[in-house]
């Protein structure tokens, strides 16, 4: 009997050893599954790092790219302006130079003026209105038309808007001569002598009259560079005022 309540106790103790070390292998071996499924989720957050960081490695490249096209879209505009610019200039050169070409020889003949010793064209006064009076030193009636046209020219005052020009006939006569002209009789606006060449365009223009100082030939140059038809015979101030304002409305 007690035989049997010995072997009963080992084997208890047996079983009892047998369960507690399957129960220490258990808790210490993880399954397969659970490590592989470890494994895969620390694959998956390095492959999600690794994404992240190569999409903001094509953002920041695709800003560069953006940068650089921005700044040769600004050069090109800038190099684009600047030709335009230049291209305008010369088209407004051209114009110029074709209206120039347009214009009789006595529009563009350089003259000097006697008092002051300035030169000028007549083509360097458009949007002005111009009166033009050709005259000589020892005509009379010139003298007399002459203080008519100082009296319209004070009566207007001063402005810029009306130029007064008279031209002297006499193409051999010194700019000294003709500034001491002015002088004696107190004519103080734009004197010059016409070259002969000057004169003959002249007459081109209004015909063999304008040459004649006795006839006391004058005209007027519109603001748009037109002129009128050339007037003879005395005139009084407002007569002249009449022309004058006339003109500069046309």
């Amino acid at each position: 009997m007690k035989s049997w309540k010995l072997y009963f106790s080992l084997l208890l103790a047996l079983l009892l050893v047998a369960c507690g070390g399957a129960a220490e292998e258990t808790a210490v071996e993880p399954s397969t599954s659970e490590t592989t499924t470890t494994e895969e989720m620390t694959d998956e957050s390095e492959e999600m790092m690794d994404d992240s960081m190569d999409d903001e490695e094509m953002m920041e490249d695709e800003s560069m790219d953006d940068d650089m096209a921005m700044t040769d879209h600004d050069e090109g505009m800038a190099e684009l302006e600047e030709t335009m610019e230049e291209t305008e200039a010369m088209d407004e050169e051209m114009a110029d130079e074709a209206a120039m070409g347009d214009l009789p020889l006595w529009m563009t003949t350089v003259f000097t003026d006697v008092r002051t010793g300035e030169t000028f064209t007549f083509a360097d006064f458009a949007g002005k209105t111009v009166f033009v009076e050709p005259m000589a030193t020892w005509c009379t009636n010139c003298r007399r038309q002459l203080g008519n046209v100082s009296v319209a020219r004070a009566t207007l005052g001063d402005t810029e808007d009306v130029i007064f020009i008279s031209l002297s006939v006499e193409t051999r006569l010194s700019n000294e001569n003709l500034a001491s002209y002015t002088d004696e009789t107190g004519f103080h606006w734009t004197f010059a002598v016409l070259t002969p060449e000057a004169l003959v365009s002249l007459a081109d223009t209004f015909g063999q009259t304008v040459t004649n100082p006795p006839s006391t030939p004058s005209f007027l140059i519109r603001p748009d560079g037109t002129t009128t038809d050339l007037e003879t015979g005395f005139e009084e101030p407002d007569q002249l005022l009449q022309r004058i304002e006339a003109a500069s409305q046309s």
